[in-house]
């Protein structure tokens, strides 16, 4: 059969693994459409059987034309509570076993020393890091930290380094490794008035994975109440109600060479929560099924 280049990049979604039966809930959600799924964890395992759950998702994905793009930690491998060695444990199991669910990656947070400035968690990051990227490299298997600030800045945070492109610097210098890249996503630039498609182009050959999120800055609240103000500024969006052109963002991906997978990140948008949140995904698949040039491919007889 003659590979169908669209799917070079492929439109999905986000699927909780802690959940109760993560599987049924991708049997439920394959028929409408998603071409890959990104299971992921939130801070620890919570005692997830990583090998009966790898075989549990490939039971319920059977034959659909659907990959798993990658697996998800996101926590704090930084800092040393009881949780946060979980998180750290979590990412070496799911390096481990990532090949039982079809996939070479991994992504999630780099953590951070709380309360601390950006650059008191280079060193921290530079030993916890450099040993799971050699191990992540043993595995054939890439790290991908997602660019989201989680409510910290430059001074001070919880949860995670790799939100802005000044970090980006100082950590792939301190852990130069090749299998060390980006999850990235427009949304947390422009959360940040940072213009996201420069950063395509610069960092094309670090962004391992993406996220499908974006956002809408509200102008005109800057503009009366300013960034630091009682009302929110920008609001986190489904691909498809936000700022972002996404026709172009995956236009710039194919010329840096990305192939990979668009995993949208739901439970966010202020509009299509709750109730409406498979209806906002699916709009939100659609309409980047549409910027990618659609579903359907016809080889060329001649």
């Amino acid at each position: 059969m003659t590979p169908n280049p669209l799917l070079d990049i492929r439109i999905g979604t986000m699927v909780r693994a802690n959940l109760d039966d993560p599987a049924a809930y991708i049997k439920q959600i394959l028929p409408l459409g998603f071409e890959s799924i990104q299971p992921f964890f939130w801070q620890t395992l919570c005692g997830k059987d990583l090998p009966r759950l790898a075989g549990l998702i490939r039971e319920a994905i059977g034959d659909a034309d659907v990959t798993v793009s990658s697996l998800g930690v996101f926590g704090n491998p930084l800092e040393d509570g009881e949780v946060d060695r979980g998180v750290l444990k979590a990412w070496e199991t799911v390096i481990d076993n990532a090949h039982l669910f079809g996939t070479s990656m991994v992504s999630g947070f780099t953590g951070r020393l709380r309360g601390k400035k950006l650059t008191d968690s280079l060193p921290r990051f530079k030993e916890v890091w450099g040993p799971l990227a050699r191990r992540a490299a043993d595995k054939g298997v890439r790290i991908a930290f997602e660019n989201c600030a989680m409510d910290g800045n430059w001074a001070a945070g919880d949860w995670n380094i790799a939100h802005n492109p000044d970090a980006w610097e100082l950590m792939f210098n301190e852990v130069p490794d090749d299998n060390l890249g980006l999850e990235w996503e427009p949304c947390h630039q422009l959360i940040y008035l940072i213009d996201p498609m420069p950063q395509i182009r610069k960092w094309a050959p670090r962004i391992f994975h993406v996220h499908g999120k974006d956002a809408t800055v509200r102008w005109d609240v800057i503009r009366e109440h300013g960034v630091f103000g009682r009302l929110p500024f920008v609001q986190m969006r489904t691909p498809g109600f936000g700022d972002s052109d996404w026709t172009r963002v995956i236009s710039e991906l194919r010329l840096a060479g990305y192939k990979g997978a668009i995993d949208i990140e739901g439970w966010h948008d202020p509009v299509y929560r709750g109730d409406l949140e498979i209806t906002g995904q699916v709009r939100a698949l659609e309409y980047l099924k549409q910027c990618r040039g659609g579903a359907s491919y016809l080889p060329n007889p001649m």
